[in-house]
């Protein structure tokens, strides 16, 4: 493949859609079908959710998504519960083999692999006068604030890393969805959590738009893996086999299958 990545902005999807879209990009990745891939992309409607290994009846407040029109999708990394906002979050993938990135930034285990895509983002965060910095496991935070979480999966000697960029946050919703003891619903909790995140909007005091954070997103991991990463569009293949597996995303048995 030519040493020049990808960059897509598939902009707003439903859970399934986009989950299915990473899985598909993964897939043709290990095919050689398609070059390393940085995409960006939001939720709409806004949805939870879940890692591959985490139970949906102790995570997910089914009911009270139903009532807000929240989807509940189960993704194929791990990880934790997510709420994600549309309009509160923009969410990244970067998907590579392993021997792409360790030409360009080497890496001895898993862990390593986090803290280098991490270190990519934080480049692109510190491109809107964000000083963000990597907190292992996969958390990045600013003045120890969390502003993105990720979770990655791999297969074949091909890494699929995808994360959260906060905007704003949204945490009475956020504690609606997700689970969360009584206690913790209250205006003290809320304000508890509200103190140990920040956003994109709260750190930044110019006017700025969704492009310029996809722009400055795209250049930080240009730059950092030094590599040029080009706008793109989706292949057939690449839609035709997310067509598919978001058959199964949407599915009841694999949404509940743990």
């Amino acid at each position: 493949m030519a040493t020049t990545w990808r960059f897509l902005d598939t902009g707003d999807g439903d859970a399934y859609s986009n989950m299915a879209l990473d899985e598909a990009i993964l897939t043709l990745r290990i095919e050689n079908r398609v070059p390393a891939t940085l995409r960006v992309y939001t939720w709409k409607p806004s949805a939870v959710s879940i890692g591959y290994f985490q139970s949906l009846e102790e995570e997910v407040n089914l009911e009270a998504c139903r009532a807000l029109g929240v989807d509940v999708v189960r993704r194929i990394t791990g990880g934790g519960a997510v709420y994600h906002e549309w309009g509160g979050e923009l969410t990244y993938s970067l998907v590579a083999s392993e021997e792409e990135l360790k030409a360009k930034r080497f890496f001895a285990d898993i862990q390593g692999s986090y803290r280098i895509i991490c270190e990519a983002l934080v480049e692109g965060l510190k491109k809107l006068g964000i000083n963000a910095e990597f907190k292992p496991i996969n958390d990045i935070v600013v003045n120890g604030k969390k502003i993105s979480g990720n979770a990655q999966t791999r297969r074949c000697g091909v890494i699929l890393q995808h994360g959260t960029i906060l905007l704003k946050t949204d945490i009475p919703t956020m504690f609606k969805v997700l689970k969360v003891s009584k206690e913790k619903v209250s205006d003290k909790a809320i304000k508890a959590v509200e103190d140990r995140v920040t956003t994109i909007y709260r750190e930044v005091s110019r006017n700025i738009t969704l492009d310029d954070i996809k722009e400055a997103l795209r250049k930080g991991f240009a730059e950092y893996f030094n590599v040029e990463i080009s706008p793109s569009t989706l292949t057939q293949p690449e839609i035709d086999l997310a067509s598919e597996y978001r058959k199964r995303f949407s599915s009841w048995d694999w949404i509940a299958k743990r």
